[in-house]
């Protein structure tokens, strides 16, 4: 059986204590992971510096070029993964048989990884706003004529991951062209994108001393964010509850991510369908970008029956299938936990897609448990107006535009289809809105001059005043 090590600055480190992962069909076990006891990380931790000083001997022009390499050999290369070693088409096949995730949407999550790598002096530039590199290989000089200066927040940036798609390696990836050391906790359906990620940047030049990855169980994960100066956590509200007041800890959690129309172009909203259908059903509904609301002022009920009509012809295939559209559950529990409690907040709301289909939404085919689309139509005040699951799911809320945003709640992404002056006013007035699209953007739209959720910079460095005699 495959087993993937810890790594201990860059090291392979075979535990006693191990953990196996199972094939989410067979339910045989699959891979086997070393884990990392609480006390290892812990005193790992107390040298964290080290991983820093390594890439301190780096221009950050040097540390661009190498994320550039990375990026083809994360997409392309053979790399290694314990004693073996791993291709691309490896790569794909192990992640789907642990996680059930189609390969067609492994390979669009490893497109995603390699564009944030190739592209990284964008993001670079995009995040810093675009001061430059000099200034943060210097520590200080001038820009738009005035004198900066940036001062590292931490050595070393904690992050425990999820299992729910590989797409969110891609946040921590330019802690590394910051100049700043990783140590990380894979998810244990998914341990494979961060290590085959760091494989390519060590083989790319990238110094080893860099990266930490330590499987572990939840007392590790809390040695990792409680003692790196930095931490980004994933997970849902419950994982992440904790950490939310903690300005240390970069919290990604539910998205919540939503179209609204303006009264001015509600009555366009079938030249929008396209956008709306994209939002919720790209990579089978599970980012944290994509739409789970649809708020409208009007045509409520077309509209949920329009999204309904399209997304019921989302069905399930093999994993193989290259037009795969979901995903199946690797749990099974998890899949029927979710139609329950859908069921279960029903009450004085219309499920549009069951009344369409006519069959369960919690569905099984060749040993694979799947989740269909589903569309609500309910009122603003409702359960399901704002909730977020792992599939293609949506409400569609009506609300006077009037009490829009204030009533949308939090909302990672908001996509506004309105040329109304002072309803974008509003939206861009709001401190619950975190990236905002003006016009026909599916949420699931990323740019990488722009920051996904937060700001990875402003987590990492802070700015100091400056002054210079001369």
């Amino acid at each position: 059986m495959l087993h993937i090590p810890i790594l201990r600055f860059g090291e392979p480190y075979r535990s006693l204590d191990v953990a196996k992962t199972p094939d989410f069909k067979t339910k045989q076990p699959y891979v086997e992971l070393s884990m990392a006891n609480a006390g290892v990380i812990r005193r790992d931790l107390l040298d964290q510096q080290r991983g820093k000083d390594a890439l301190a001997k780096l221009s950050t022009n040097e540390l661009l070029a190498i994320c550039k390499t990375a990026a083809e050999y994360f997409l392309t290369g053979t790399l290694p993964i314990g004693d073996e070693m791993q291709s691309a088409d490896d790569y794909v096949r192990q992640l789907s048989a642990t996680t059930g995730m189609p390969y067609v949407m492994v390979r669009k999550n490893m497109k995603k990884i390699h564009g944030v790598l190739d592209k990284m002096n964008e993001v670079l530039d995009g995040l810093t706003r675009g001061v430059g590199f000099d200034i943060l290989d210097r520590g200080y000089g001038m820009h738009a004529g005035y004198a900066l200066s940036f001062v590292p927040r931490a050595a070393a940036l904690g992050v425990v991951l999820p299992n729910n798609s590989p797409g969110v390696h891609s946040l921590w990836a330019p802690a590394i062209a910051m100049k700043t050391a990783l140590f990380l906790k894979p998810g244990s359906a998914e341990p494979w994108t961060p290590f085959r990620m760091i494989q390519a940047l060590i083989k790319a030049g990238a110094p080893k001393e860099a990266f930490g990855y330590y499987p572990c169980d939840h007392a590790g994960a809390g040695e990792i964010l409680r003692h790196c100066g930095r931490g980004m956590v994933f997970g849902d509200v419950s994982a992440t509850k904790k950490y939310e007041n903690d300005p240390r800890v970069e919290v990604h959690g539910p998205g919540y991510s939503k179209i609204v129309f303006g009264e001015d172009q509600i009555d366009n909203w079938e030249k929008y369908l396209d956008v709306m259908v994209a939002s919720i059903s790209e990579n089978s509904g599970r980012s944290c970008v994509n739409a789970s609301g649809v708020w409208v002022p009007r045509h409520g009920k077309e509209i949920a029956a329009a999204l309904a009509e399209r997304l019921a012809k989302l069905t399930p295939k093999p994993a193989d299938d290259p037009a795969a559209p979901l995903a199946p559950f690797a749990d099974p529990k998890i899949a029927q936990r979710i139609s329950g409690i859908i069921d279960n907040d029903l009450a004085g709301a219309r499920d549009v897609t069951s009344e369409l289909r006519g069959s369960d939404r919690c569905v099984e085919l060749d040993s694979s448990t799947y989740l269909l689309p589903t569309v609500i139509e309910c009122s603003a005040d409702h359960p399901l107006a704002n909730r977020e699951f792992l599939f293609p799911f949506v409400s569609v809320v009506e609300t006077p535009e009037s009490t829009m945003p204030e009533i949308l709640g939090p909302s990672l992404v908001i996509t506004a289809i309105t040329e109304n002056q002072a309803f974008r006013k509003r939206l861009l007035a709001s401190p619950h809105v975190g990236r905002l699209n003006f016009g026909g953007i599916p949420t699931m739209q990323i740019s990488w001059d722009q920051p996904h959720e937060g700001n990875l910079f402003d987590h990492l460095y802070g700015r100091r005043a400056f002054q210079k005699a001369g």
